[in-house]
């Protein structure tokens, strides 16, 4: 059973126990470790990576890797990782929660995995909360992996002008930086519309730091990405603009002539179903006509007009009442629909191009996925 199985299939209250047990074998080696050479200690990071290649696992390498960091710390930036230390290099691998206090050595706890993750070349994320956190680590403890053979890479704001250098440093071994631009990063790849255009690979380990203000108190924050929409070439509010102003003032001249010639016809009773036509007619084509409310306050009047809408609408007749208006306006749905005189005068050389065509009716609709029909 590897020694990663060891500790996982323990209890609860065996798991520091387990971790604990893991501790003397690291000891053991760290004589034979610092009587190595430092090109023979560099060197023992490819052969980690020749025996990955050759079948082994990352938890086969665990102890000598763990042992072969301290010694490159030692001798590199002066530090020596404690036993206890160790211990939390094993629980972040196993992908734990490590509690440490300030001032016990979080940060050169996490050179342990982050090596032993390296090893296998897909990348390993040091996230943390601020800028000055995520440099002076990258600077810092990047001594180690830096001497030990492995590439660092830094995303933080501003450190990088396009994809192609950011993509260097998501290639990198290690790659330290914030959690915000991460993910941002990650946002921006799920917006391009080209490959290239993608900065970071396939995820495979990552150790945060602050784990709890990162995924707890951050994370109740929302990463959104905004700016500015693209403007296309066709203005069609530009290009159309006079035409409705012109269709509005042709709209407006026509309802005040059927207002007087509706006014005319109730002159005479015998007309004045006739005259409830008319303001049918205005009624659809400018519903907030002034003249047409002051009318429509007669009660009869009000009673009249609605019956004839009814009886058109029974009668299925409706279009012949808006026929003659440019547009009709119908204030229960809230929409606007342009009549055959109200598309010529907009678009004369094109009068269906304000008409949506019924897919439904095209020969091979019935014969297209779901998708394909939204696509069309």
């Amino acid at each position: 059973m590897g020694i990663l199985d060891r500790v996982l299939r323990a209890g609860e209250g065996k798991k520091v126990k387990a971790l604990a047990a893991i501790v003397p074998d690291i000891n053991a080696l760290a004589s034979q470790m610092s009587a190595l050479s430092d090109t023979d200690l560099r060197n023992r990071t490819n052969e980690f990576k020749s025996r990955l290649e050759r079948g082994q696992t990352l938890e086969d390498l665990l102890i000598e890797s763990f042992a072969v960091v301290r010694e490159a710390s030692t001798r590199v930036i002066g530090q020596r990782h404690y036993d206890v230390q160790l211990m939390g290099g094993a629980a972040m691998h196993a992908g734990w929660v490590a509690e440490m206090k300030t001032g016990e050595g979080k940060t050169l706890v996490s050179t342990l995995p982050a090596y032993l993750n390296a090893l296998s070349g897909k990348g390993v994320h040091l996230i943390t909360t601020n800028d000055y956190l995520a440099q002076r680590d990258a600077e810092w403890m990047g001594q180690i992996h830096r001497w030990l053979g492995l590439s660092i890479g830094l995303v933080i704001a501003g450190s990088r002008g396009n994809p192609a250098e950011k993509r260097v440093d998501y290639g990198c071994d290690i790659t330290y930086g914030t959690n915000n631009e991460f993910g941002f990063d990650y946002l921006r790849d799920n917006m391009v519309v080209e490959l290239d255009q993608m900065t970071q690979r396939d995820f495979s380990f990552a150790i945060v730091d602050e784990v709890d203000s990162i995924l707890i108190d951050e994370a109740r924050t929302p990463l959104i990405i905004s700016g500015a929409v693209e403007r296309t070439d066709k203005n069609y509010f530009s290009h159309y603009k006079e035409s409705v102003e012109r269709l509005m003032r042709s709209q407006n001249q026509l309802i005040n002539e059927m207002l007087k010639e509706a006014e005319e016809l109730l002159k005479d009773p015998e007309k004045e179903y006739e005259a409830g036509i008319k303001l049918l007619q205005v009624k659809r084509g400018s519903p907030k006509n002034k003249r047409f409310l002051k009318i429509s306050k007669e009660g009869s009047l009000k009673k009249l007009v609605d019956q004839i809408e009814l009886d058109y609408i029974r009668d299925k007749r409706v279009s012949e009442i808006d026929d003659e208006l440019y547009f009709s306006i119908d204030e229960r749905s809230s929409t606007i629909d342009l009549s055959d005189k109200g598309r010529h005068q907009m678009s004369p050389n094109d009068p269906d191009f304000f008409i949506l065509p019924d897919l439904s009716m095209s020969g091979d609709y019935n014969d297209l996925t779901e998708d394909e029909r939204f696509k069309k």
